[in-house]
């Protein structure tokens, strides 16, 4: 079946999003997005002004059902990353809220205002909106015919990667991807129509669009949305109709912060069924505190855009956290050295670059034949993430190759490693650890970092806490104090902002 929201065909009156005082049933979505997608039908890709709202979600449901790429926009990118994505998508439209105020490159496009109540007697106010049931009593949904949608091959999203490495590239993301992935997570995850999402993402990337909005409606369930992250939105959400919560380490680490001295938050943390964490490793630290504040776990999954979704840890899955699980049904992976021969070593300490194949993977780089074929080794992406697996096949991520694979004294150091046991330091708020180079030992290991309030602890009593708690080669030799560590709009830390 080439359909990806099976359930908008029933035009039901279930909720599907909701936005705080906002909100849309399935009959209202397939309405509004039904009456987009004849307008947009023509196009031949369109821009979305990505705002964490309804009408991004109508946008690129509509994009979808009328089969017409979407290339969703970071609203706070800078001037010249967006003349460069527009110029390479070249989108001939660009959908957005009323009265959202678009830049240059992209207000010289033709534009349409995105009414997410198209189609329908009015949507759901402040106070209709709190439960599903009163939702939908607003609504007079009837069925609605929807157009055709195209074959699984079909490029779906173009998401653009972060350009930490040069420009950002357009990455053409295949409607079978996407189904790909949704359907091995509702396996992994026991992810049903019964479950009501909470998150706060952004959504201009795959984490908060792909999995936080379109997984939801692909499963027939809904989503919350916080509009902006808070742990208030969170205990009141999950306190209320909420079953999941996706969030990043960052939003983790405030909850991790909070929930021992908030009950309430402790509470809706403790009755979730499922707490997922993605986009980069969540420290030990906090999965212990909330462990410890709620009785609940937090799972992590493993993912790229290029990749959407490879690895997760499984709902019924007990092991200690740390891992990003197995592979997802239907996905391949594999570990390899440096010369690229393959790594049979599950021992939980062979460290190799994973590489993924199966139909989660993405079609190309848009516009860059070249850059394609040079993510690909034979059928195999290459991720540029190294990990270890253990026995059971449970893959553990330790950085990225280029930025946090350190190789000191003959030996190979994951930076994860080190960031989790000078975390584990009570003088240490947050940890990034890099390489540099060193004429004796090829590379010294470098630690920044942001230090409890009170008494800083000293580079000597950081270093000695780390080779007591690993090894003494994976110490630190240099030690930075920092404000605060430099992140993205995911929270990922940016260390080559570090070094600069």
């Amino acid at each position: 079946m080439n359909e990806l929201f099976p359930a908008l065909r029933t035009a039901s009156s279930r909720t599907a999003l909701r936005f705080q005082d906002r909100a849309l049933t399935y009959g209202q979505l397939a309405a509004a997005a039904g009456a987009l997608a004849e307008r947009i039908g023509a196009e031949r890709r369109v821009a979305v002004w990505a705002t964490p709202t309804l009408e991004t979600s109508v946008a690129v449901v509509a994009a979808l059902l009328a089969g017409v790429p979407a290339v969703p926009v970071n609203p706070k990118i800078g001037e010249s990353e967006l003349a460069h994505i527009v110029s390479d998508s070249a989108p001939t439209l660009v959908l957005a809220e009323p009265d959202a105020e678009l830049p240059g490159a992209l207000a010289a496009l033709p534009r349409i205002d995105v009414d997410p109540y198209e189609g329908t007697e009015g949507g759901a106010t402040a106070e209709t909106a709190t439960t599903a049931e009163a939702g939908a009593a607003r609504a007079t949904d009837q069925a609605v015919e929807l157009p055709p949608e195209p074959g699984a091959e079909a490029p779906a999203v173009i998401v653009y990667t972060s350009g930490t490495t040069g420009r950002p590239k357009g990455v053409v993301i295949p409607r079978r991807a996407i189904a790909a992935t949704l359907d091995a997570l509702e396996d992994a995850w026991q992810w049903t129509a019964d479950d009501v999402l909470v998150h706060g993402l952004p959504l201009f990337h795959v984490h908060g669009l792909i999995l936080g909005i379109l997984g939801p409606l692909r499963r027939g369930g809904t989503v919350h949305h916080l509009g902006r992250f808070s742990t208030e939105g969170v205990a009141r959400e999950l306190g209320g109709a909420g079953t999941m919560l996706f969030g990043v380490p960052t939003m983790y680490h405030r909850l991790a912060a909070e929930a021992g001295e908030n009950p309430a938050l402790a509470k809706a943390l403790g009755g979730a069924r499922l707490l997922v964490s993605g986009s980069a490793a969540l420290p030990l630290t906090d999965h212990q505190k909330i462990k410890a504040a709620t009785g609940a776990r937090v799972v992590e999954r493993y993912g790229m855009t290029e990749t959407l979704m490879n690895t997760a840890v499984r709902a019924d899955d007990t092991s200690a956290p740390g891992t990003v699980g197995v592979p997802l049904p239907g996905v391949q992976a594999r570990l390899v050295d440096e010369s690229g021969n393959v790594l049979e070593a599950s021992d939980g300490e062979t460290v190799g670059e994973i590489q993924v194949r199966g139909p989660n993977l993405f079609v190309e780089y848009l516009n860059r034949p070249d850059a394609t074929a040079e993510a690909f080794d034979g059928g195999w992406f290459r991720t540029g993430d190294m990990a270890t697996r253990d026995a059971a096949g449970r893959y553990r991520i330790v950085g990225r190759k280029a930025t946090d694979l350190i190789k000191s004294g003959g030996y190979k150091i994951g930076a994860g490693e080190i960031e989790n046991a000078l975390l584990e330091h009570p003088g240490v708020v947050e940890a990034a650890v890099t390489g540099e180079p060193d004429e004796d030992l090829g590379e010294r290991i470098v630690a920044w970092i942001v230090p409890a309030p009170g008494d800083r602890p000293t580079p000597t009593e950081l270093a000695d806490h780390v080779a007591a708690q690993l090894a003494p080669h994976k110490r630190p030799r240099v030690v930075h104090f920092l404000d605060a560590l430099p992140r993205n709009d995911m929270g990922k830390i940016l260390k080559r902002g570090l070094h600069a």
